[in-house]
Parts: structure tokens; C-alpha cells; sequence
């Protein structure tokens, strides 16, 4: 009888109730189908949660380290339980576990988005208001005693509803929604990648993973998207005239409809469930795999039809054998020089990659002044696929070249260090603060730096100094609100609102219009140049990436693939996933130049930045931790001077230390 030659061919049945109409290979596709969509939903939610930082701020005024504690979440629940899930998922019923998985990740996604229906409609911080019973605005400008001029002006006190706001952050309930999205991602890439290589042929398992890998890179391109279309909708859709609205999509309040596009991401994944239900706990093995195992080797395949009943009782034994071997195994693991090295660099390369991901929309919206749909979109179209081609090309090089593992560390190493330096160019890619008086510049004009908000022109107001409602006068400068732009009059409604008779608009007709200025044509010129640079360095340095996947696999012993892989997950997960977006949000927020107010008081979510501070602050960061990377690569790279000179360092460093503590004996 001829031999099967590929997984749709006759299979060796596992009982005796299987029938010619249940053919193995159908179960197989199913599965890749299955574990192809819960790949792109996850991905899908996880880029969509990184496309919606800005407006998270600005709906719940927060400071940009707090999003990136929301953001670390989802890897603080993915650890919480990926040794659990990862051993003694193994064991159980696979598919039904990532059926479980998924619908976790829909619950967590859809408890992201409640607080939309619980908190109440939005209310940004503006000083427009009509008199009652006339269709003409308040005037802008409320002249007082004065004596309030020269302090520091407080905001009314609490609004109506403020007391219910303040018993609980409403922004917990996106971080604990984020934990459990990461606690629902867990079973997903283990527990599927194995069944696929359990189940499959050795030389088909690697195109199907393959093929599994390049859906879950499409999955972030349609969560930018989703993100650049649920940006330009407004918050509270539905609920309110948009004619009455004063603020556009590039605002620094503008908060577009981020809820929507949670409810869409946790419908996908809960779809994404269902296949899971209706598969087998293992598939028969085809003939033509089964045949090549020796007893030695099937031995392993614990979840093989012909020797599942094999493993029953010695389970707890094995476990045991297991749990004694761990530390010794990890110990040896950790005394390869070469895994030990490429994983502290990785911790530091992932700390870099993350940081920038995750604020990159915001510095394009922040720095170049775009809205955070163009941001999203930008960011779903051009950087991504170029990461995606980057890795697929670095594969491709690796094939034909059939680069060794040095070779891997050199085309590795190559990659970091160009891109470290076309990184370099972005130092020269800024755009001038904008100009806003009281804060970038003084009511006059100058080019200088002026913390006073109050002038001659508008002491005879009594202006809140917090609130940001920014204002473009004739001349060209941004005023934070009509009352310190001095303007006495208005009329109008939403966007066509006009300011008239502004004392510190000592020009033309002394108006203004309601938002800030768009004068900084230099930012509009430099942003193509950013964009295509974004993408050459994205495209380059995603290059090293499969050698360098492929060189922490070779490095190692095969009996220690599976550690090496999994501790590597882990560590960089806690070590750069959850941290990063905190420091590099703490550091954002270092350049803040005005915050916002919160409806109870205190310090909301920022509204304008330094974007030179702004600019060197995100670069230095990132190149920083991009130097320490190469430099571990050209360390891997010449690990055997490492080796041949490892004694004399060790000599040398205890003579050093034994010269110390002479020295420091004779002084004491």
C-alpha cells in the first residue's frame, strides 16, 4: 500500500467509532482556520488598545504614565497565569482551553468599554455659553473687581455629578479588563502552536505556523484602521448636536468614539471561540508520521491516540521528575553565555520597540500636529506592513544565504547598528513649539518662553487659568481661552463661533476664532520626511529579526528549545512589556507644558507639549537602549575572544579587587 504522503491522506483512527466521513485532514483545517482567526482577534484588540492611548487620557484625564500602567496590564494577566496554562493546558483538552481563552479576551474587551455607558456624557473644558433665553453667547470676558486678576483664579467648585465620579476611577475598569484580555490571551500560541505540530506532518507544521504568524500580522494594520475610523467619530454620537460642538478631531480634547471599537473587537473575539468547541482533543497521527517514531521518541507525544492510556498513571511520577529537573535545567540554561547574552539584550531591544510603539500615534499627533485618526491610519498602512516585510524579507535572506549562527549575529548586528544610525536623522526632523502666548510665547509676540498668563490687556478679567479652550487671533498667536485672548463679545455657534473686541489681539479687527492656530508650515514640510524615514528604519531593523529568533534557537541544546523559548517569553514580558510604557509615559510627561483640568479638580490630561523636549526625550530613550543592543550583538559576535581571554579577565578582576582592599586597609 502506498504511503501517505501529506496530512489529508488515510490516517490512523483513534477509535474504532471513526468513520470515513470525519477524515482527519478536515479536522486539521478547521483547527488552522480557527487558530488563524483567534490570532488576528487578538492582535486586532491589542493594536486597537495602543491606537486608543489619547483618547483614554483625555476621556478619563490622565497622565500618560498612568495609560502606560493600563497598557502594562494586559502582560501583568498573561503572566499570572502562563506557566499554569502552559504545563497543565498541555494536558487537558486544548481546543475547549483556547475556546476558553478567547472568550475571556471578549469579556475583557467588552468590560473596556463600559465605563462609555456608566460615566456619563463627555463634557470638555470650553468657555462658550449662551445667556438664557437668547441666542447670543456670555461675554467671554467677566469684568470684576480685579482683586481676582492678580491671584491665582480657581475654577468653580464641583459639578453636578462630580461627588459619584470621584468614589472610583473609571479608568480602573480598562485596566482590569486589559488583565483579562492578557489572561485570555495565554492559550492561544502555545497551546495552538503544539497542537499543530503534534497533529501534523514535520515538513507541513512549519508552512502552517508559518501561515498562522502572517494572519496574526494583518490582525494590527485592521485594528489601526478600526482606530482611525472610531477617532473620527465623535464620543458621544447620538447623544448630542454635533453643531454645538466647538472642537475638532485635531483638538487636544477631541475624544473620538474608542468605545465602538472595543464592542467590534470583542465580537470578533467571541466569534473566534466558536470553531474551538466542535474540535477534538487530538487528531489520529498519519501513517507516514507515526511510522518514523521509534517507542523512545513517541513516548513524548502525550497526547498520541495509541499510547494515551500509556500516561495515566504515571503522571504524578513525571511531574515530580519534572519539578526536581527544573532548576538544574534552568541553571544550565542560564550558563550558555550566548542565550544569556542575546536575552539581556532582547529585554533591552523589547523595552526600546515597546516605548516607541506605543507612543508613536501620539508623538505624530503631539509633534506634527495631526489628528489621532490620521495618526492611527498612518500607523495601520505604512509602519506595520514595513515591520511585517522586514521580518518576512529577514526569513527570506536567511534561507537563501543559509547564514549560520554567526552569520545570524552579524546580519543581526548589521541592522542594528544602520538603523541606529538613520535613527539619528530624526534629531533633525523637529517642528518650532506652538505658538501660544503665555506659555511658548508673550503677548506680544516674542520668540521666548513666558509662564505668565496674565497681561496688561486682560488683567480686567477674572480668567480661570486652568482650563484650556484655545482661541486663534488675527495675528496669528494661540490664546488659552477667549478671556485671556481679552475678548469681550461673541457670536455664533460650534465651530463658526466668533470672539470680537479681544484687547490682546492688537490687530485688524481684534477677533478670534474658536481653536488653535495651524501656522507651523515647517511641520508640514518635515512630515513626509519622518514618515519615509519611519518606514526605511521600521523596514531595517524588523530585518534582524528572524536571525535573531533564529539564533536564540540554535544557541541552545534541542531539549532545551522549549525553556529557552518560554523563558525568554516571560522575562521580556515582565521585564519590558510591563514597565516600558510606564518610564517612557513618565518621561512624556516630563514635557508637558499645560494640563488640563479634571471636572472635580485637579491635574487632567496634558494638552499641550515642548516638542523639543517632546522630540529629544522619545529619541534619546529609544537610542539609548537601541546603543546597549548593538553592543551586546557585537559582544555575541565575538564571543570567542570572550572565551579566550575569559581567564585572564577573571585573574585580572581579582587582582583588581585585592589591590582595593590593600589600598583601602593602609588608609583606614
Amino acid at each position: 500500500e502506498t504511503p501517505a504522503t501529506d496530512d489529508k491522506s488515510v490516517c490512523v483512527s483513534s477509535s474504532k467509532a471513526a468513520t470515513h466521513f470525519s477524515p482527519c485532514f478536515s479536522h486539521m483545517e478547521m483547527f488552522l482556520v480557527a487558530l488563524s482567526f483567534a490570532y488576528f482577534a487578538k492582535a486586532l484588540s491589542g493594536s486597537y488598545m495602543k491606537s486608543t492611548i489619547t483618547q483614554l487620557e483625555r476621556r478619563f484625564d490622565i497622565p500618560s504614565y498612568l495609560i502606560g500602567v493600563i497598557d502594562g496590564s494586559f502582560e501583568i494577566g498573561n503572566l499570572l497565569v502562563i506557566a499554569f496554562v502552559s504545563y497543565f493546558g498541555a494536558k487537558l483538552h486544548r481546543p475547549k482551553i483556547i475556546a476558553i481563552g478567547c472568550l475571556l479576551m471578549s469579556l475583557g474587551t467588552f468590560l473596556i468599554a463600559l465605563p462609555h455607558f456608566i460615566i456619563g456624557r463627555y463634557k470638555f473644558e470650553t468657555s462658550i455659553r449662551s445667556s438664557v433665553n437668547s441666542s447670543s453667547n456670555l461675554s467671554p470676558c467677566p469684568v470684576g473687581s480685579g482683586v481676582l486678576a492678580t491671584a491665582p483664579s480657581t475654577t468653580a467648585g464641583p459639578s453636578s455629578g462630580c461627588e459619584h465620579e470621584s468614589r472610583l476611577s473609571m479608568w480602573i475598569y480598562v485596566f482590569l479588563g486589559n488583565i483579562l484580555r492578557g489572561i485570555g490571551e495565554t492559550p492561544v500560541q502555545p497551546l495552538g502552536i503544539s497542537y499543530i505540530d503534534d497533529h501534523a506532518l514535520e515538513e507541513n507544521a512549519a508552512f502552517y505556523i508559518g501561515c498562522v504568524q502572517t494572519i496574526s500580522v494583518i490582525g494590527p494594520v485592521f485594528g489601526y484602521l478600526l482606530g482611525s475610523i472610531c477617532a473620527k467619530i465623535y464620543v458621544d454620537i447620538g447623544f448630542v448636536n454635533m453643531e454645538s460642538i466647538s472642537i475638532t478631531p485635531g483638538d487636544a480634547r477631541w475624544v473620538g468614539a474608542w468605545w465602538l471599537g472595543y464592542l467590534i473587537a470583542g465580537l470578533i473575539t467571541l466569534l473566534s471561540a466558536v470553531p474551538f468547541w466542535f474540535l477534538p482533543k487530538s487528531l489520529p497521527l498519519p501513517e507516514r508520521r507515526l511510522a518514523k517514531y521509534s517507542p523512545e521518541r513517541t513516548s513524548f507525544i502525550k497526547d498520541s491516540p495509541l499510547l494515551e492510556h500509556k500516561y495515566q498513571a504515571d503522571e504524578p511520577a513525571n511531574f515530580l521528575e519534572m519539578a526536581k529537573d527544573f532548576l538544574p535545567t534552568l541553571r544550565s540554561l542560564l550558563g550558555n553565555p550566548v542565550y544569556f547574552l542575546y536575552l539581556c539584550i532582547t529585554i533591552i531591544q523589547f523595552n526600546s520597540l515597546i516605548g516607541m510603539v506605543t507612543y508613536k500615534p501620539k508623538y505624530i499627533e503631539q509633534h506634527y500636529g495631526q489628528s489621532a485618526s490620521k495618526a492611527n491610519f498612518l500607523m495601520g498602512v505604512i509602519n506595520i506592513p514595513a515591520v511585517a516585510l522586514g521580518m518576512f524579507s529577514g526569513g527570506v535572506i536567511m534561507k537563501k544565504f543559509k547564514l549560520s549562527i554567526m552569520g545570524a549575529a552579524k546580519f543581526a548586528l548589521g541592522t542594528s547598528l544602520l538603523g541606529y544610525f538613520l535613527s539619528l536623522f530624526f534629531f533633525t526632523m523637529g517642528c518650532e513649539n506652538a505658538s501660544v502666548a503665555g506659555i511658548t510665547r508673550s503677548y506680544n509676540g516674542l520668540y521666548k518662553e513666558d509662564k505668565y498668563l496674565l497681561a496688561s490687556c486682560n488683567t480686567i478679567c477674572d480668567c480661570p487659568r486652568r482650563n484650556w479652550d484655545p482661541v486663534c487671533g488675527e495675528n496669528g498667536l494661540t490664546y488659552i481661552s477667549p478671556c485671556l485672548a481679552g475678548c469681550r463679545t461673541s457670536h455664533g455657534s460650534g465651530m463658526d463661533t466668533v470672539f470680537e473686541q479681544c484687547s490682546c489681539v492688537a490687530v485688524g479687527n481684534h477677533t478670534a476664532s474658536v481653536g488653535q492656530c495651524n501656522n507651523r508650515d515647517s511641520c508640514h514640510r518635515v512630515f513626509p520626511y519622518f514618515l519615509a524615514l519611519s518606514v526605511i528604519t521600521s523596514f531595517i531593523i524588523s530585518l534582524g529579526g528572524t536571525p535573531g529568533y533564529m539564533l536564540l534557537i540554535r544557541c541552545i541544546r534541542p531539549q532545551l528549545k522549549s525553556l529557552a523559548l518560554g523563558f525568554h517569553t516571560l522575562t521580556t514580558r515582565t521585564l519590558a512589556g510591563i514597565p516600558a510604557p510606564i518610564y517612557f509615559g513618565a518621561i512624556i510627561d516630563t514635557t508637558c507644558l499645560k494640563w488640563g483640568q479634571k471636572k472635580c479638580g485637579g491635574r487632567g490630561a496634558c494638552r499641550i507639549y515642548n516638542t523639543t523636549a517632546y522630540r529629544y526625550s522619545a529619541h534619546l530613550s529609544t537610542l539609548h537602549l537601541h546603543a546597549y543592543y548593538s553592543v551586546g550583538v557585537i559582544l555575541i559576535n565575538n564571543m570567542h575572544l570572550l572565551w579566550g581571554y575569559g581567564y585572564w579577565f577573571r585573574v585580572s578582576c581579582m587582582n583588581l579587587c585585592m589591590i582595593y582592599c590593600y589600598c583601602y586597609s593602609e588608609n583606614m
